[in-house]
């Protein structure tokens, strides 16, 4: 079987999201936990793949579900386009995740008649791994280099935006930033004891911007 690459894996992406958009499921009927959907979602797409390609499957000390492609699979419903991700520095929320993100955004819907669920996908994207920072932190920084912002600023921009940091290490980033501006992030990456990233500008970029690519977009 060939091997997996990034290429194939967004074109099966594509074919799987008009495969399961057209699959009503009974085990699904009458789900409102997004975790649930998320991994019968998540393990469907991997045993699509197993079908076709070679590749090592993620664990839970990569962290990624294909982590030689450095990529992270992530399943969210369009009413609230968000999931959570593992905290692993404040430094994601300025210079990116560290891996890309392939985004399935589903309409659940239920037939009461069949009992059964089908999963309507809306958006498949696939958000590289430097556009994977968030917008407002990277626009920020970005403006206040454009300004001739110098280490006091990003500091203070750093602490007044609660990146949780102390000043030591905000210190240490400001300096990373000024030898290595970032480049603009497109995801909306909320503090919490896990990263919670939201969709929603992706969902709406997606097609727009480099390194942000609708995969699959269903018909309006």
């Amino acid at each position: 079987m060939p091997i997996l690459t990034v290429q194939a894996l967004c074109s099966e992406a594509a074919l799987f999201s008009v495969a399961e958009s057209q699959h009503p499921e009974p085990l699904l009927y009458g789900i409102t936990d997004g975790k649930a959907v998320g991994t019968y979602l998540e393990q469907k797409f991997r045993l699509f793949l197993k079908d076709r390609y070679e590749f090592v499957e993620g664990n839970s000390a990569s962290g990624i579900d294909f982590p030689e492609l450095l990529i992270d699979v992530k399943v969210t419903s369009i009413k609230q386009p968000q999931s959570s991700c593992p905290f692993k520095s404040a430094r994601q929320k300025i210079f990116g995740l560290g891996y890309s993100l392939i985004i399935f955004v589903y309409d659940k819907t239920d037939d009461s008649t069949n009992r059964t669920a089908t999963l309507n996908i809306l958006h498949t994207i696939y958000v590289s791994a430097e556009r994977t920072a968030d917008f407002q932190m990277t626009r920020g920084i970005r403006n206040i280099l454009e300004n001739e912002g110098n280490q006091d600023d990003l500091i203070a921009f750093l602490l007044d935006r609660n990146l949780p940091v102390d000043e030591i290490e905000a210190a240490n980033i400001a300096d990373e930033i000024l030898i290595n501006p970032p480049i603009q992030g497109f995801l909306t990456i909320s503090n919490a004891l896990q990263w919670r990233l939201q969709y929603r500008r992706v969902i709406e970029r997606s097609g727009q911007e480099e390194g942000v690519i609708a995969v699959y977009r269903a018909n309006p």
